[in-house]
């Protein structure tokens, strides 16, 4: 089946459509041709907005890319005597917040422009590819890669929406702080350390009994905190349920209850609140502010940005084949760690000699 595009609007800098592939995948896609006065980007900063509250984009997968002929940041050009924020980065920055747009993932080159004067050469980042928080969410694999210009003086940029992982044969152990809140992990850990035996005085014994306690700390995760998401909805709605026959027919017996619940609901709530925290690395917020769906955000998008989509070999050949990297990575470590042919020397008593001019005498 082939593409299909939609056009849903245009204007001299804009042209917005809704893309759908055979996969069943449709989203939202905004090419932008910026213009050269700051008057008229004003106009097109106003549109993206526009855009976005009439087609109902803050929660379906937008990506607007093209030519934006502004930058966002000094480092964004090449001369230094660019150094400070201008009135114009801010209101594309403005623009960008309001809109809840961000940069995709990229790779390749960083200034997408040149003025072609070797006289007087210049760079600048003008042209980018931005998604929404949606986008992230739905395909949370896409990656830009930004080519070099070729015969334009603008650089051209691939978009590739989900490009496959090798899914990982084990996972490694991550412990999560929020253990440590439920009322069972203290007693779990101390009945597990005085059966495993004996005080732990060597560095071998105690990574032993790290190594041993690690299925436990799995289960106890399991059994209370795995998909916290999920349990933190049944709670809330169990609890609904039981305020709502408190109301029609309220007893001692369903105030209890309802405590119970609530106080369960609460304590899971601060429990995903947690993980979401330690997930995303965000810890400038005050504690006690539930902000959940801001800290899935943020680990939704350090996802993304941490995932290895390519290597660049010698001679700059991209590599994107995943086996192929997995080997390459696998090979590479290898070669540090477990190299076929290890270097060996003989080493005689002179040579230990040599090491330590000190010498015991026939007294001592």
């Amino acid at each position: 089946h082939p593409v299909s595009i939609q056009v849903l609007e245009q204007s001299r800098q804009t042209l917005t459509c809704t893309v759908s592939l055979p996969s069943s995948i449709t989203f939202t896609f905004t090419v932008v041709y910026a213009a050269n006065t700051e008057a008229e980007r004003i106009e097109l900063w106003v549109h993206l907005l526009n855009i976005q509250q009439t087609f109902s984009l803050l929660t379906s997968p937008w990506v607007v890319g093209g030519d934006f002929n502004q930058i966002l940041h000094p480092s964004e050009h090449s001369s230094i005597r660019v150094n400070s924020l201008s009135a114009s980065m801010i209101d594309f920055s403005d623009c960008l917040l309001q809109a809840d747009l961000f940069d995709l993932r990229y790779q390749g080159v960083f200034h997408t422009w040149f003025n072609k004067q070797p006289a007087s050469p210049i760079t600048k980042k003008l042209d980018r590819l931005l998604v929404n928080q949606a986008w992230i969410s739905y395909l949370p694999h896409s990656l830009a890669t930004v080519l070099p210009p070729n015969i334009s003086d603008h650089s051209p940029c691939s978009l590739d929406l989900a490009l496959p992982l090798p899914i990982a044969g084990t996972k490694p152990f991550k412990f999560f702080n929020f253990l440590t809140l439920h009322p069972d992990f203290v007693q779990t850990v101390v009945d597990f350390w005085i059966q495993a035996g004996g005080h732990a005085t060597f560095l071998g014994d105690l990574c032993w009994k790290l190594k041993q306690l690690k299925p436990i700390l799995r289960k106890l995760h399991k059994n209370n905190f795995s998909k916290i998401q999920k349990r933190v909805t049944i709670a809330n709605s169990v609890l609904q349920l039981v305020q709502a026959e408190l109301l029609q027919s309220p007893t001692p017996e369903l105030f209890q209850k309802e405590k119970e619940l609530h106080e369960k609901w609460e304590f899971l709530r601060r429990i995903e609140e947690a993980y979401f925290r330690q997930k995303s690395r965000i810890n400038w917020l005050k504690e006690g502010d539930l902000n959940t769906s801001y800290f899935h955000r943020i680990w939704k998008v350090r996802t993304a940005v941490n995932s290895i989509r390519s290597f660049l070999l010698p001679k700059r050949i991209l590599l994107i084949d995943p086996i192929a990297m997995g080997e390459l990575a696998v090979a590479h470590f290898k070669s540090i760690l477990a190299p076929e042919n290890t270097p060996s020397t003989i080493s005689t008593p002179n040579w230990f000699h040599s090491l330590l001019d000190f010498r015991c005498t026939q007294q001592q």
